[in-house]
């Protein structure tokens, strides 16, 4: 049961990351620029009266939203292949690998999309986020087992 559901969360987060991918540039600079008066708001908030590139800001939190939603993505993939009873390095090698071609994927997909592009720059942030997730979770999930060995 604990593999269909590992593998179930890997498919809806790809199925949220072909969403989102899948908006108009419009609803996508939207999206983003939502985000970015958030982040705005509370960097004011914090530093009142700091003159503050809203363009950079905004540039910033795009290409974070590749690297976290692949940073998860990785973490998620990791785990389904470890429920898989998968180990070492080649499981590891495997979850890079899905990883990296679901972000090239995701890109030919954007060709597609009215007002979107593809982007070798993103592959690299979307590879070094899922990268950084898997890396998280062996920490993680060494952590937790010498927790409960103590």
């Amino acid at each position: 049961m604990q593999k269909t559901l590992s593998w179930a969360a890997v498919i809806l987060w790809m199925g949220l990351i072909f969403h989102l991918s899948h908006q108009a540039a419009a609803a996508s600079s939207e999206l983003s620029t939502g985000v970015t008066e958030i982040v705005l708001a509370f960097i004011e908030k914090v530093v009142p009266n700091e003159d503050l590139d809203v363009s950079s800001i905004h540039h910033i939190i795009r290409k974070s939203a590749h690297f976290f939603i692949y940073f998860f993505l990785g973490m998620l993939v990791l785990h389904a292949l470890n429920m898989s009873k998968g180990t070492g390095g080649k499981t590891i090698g495997l979850a890079i690998l899905i990883c990296v071609l679901y972000a090239i994927s995701d890109e030919v997909h954007q060709l597609f999309v009215p007002g979107r592009g593809a982007q070798v720059k993103d592959v690299l942030i979307d590879s070094a986020g899922a990268s950084v997730g898997i890396v998280g979770y062996l920490l993680l999930s060494r952590l937790i087992n010498i927790v409960r060995k103590t």
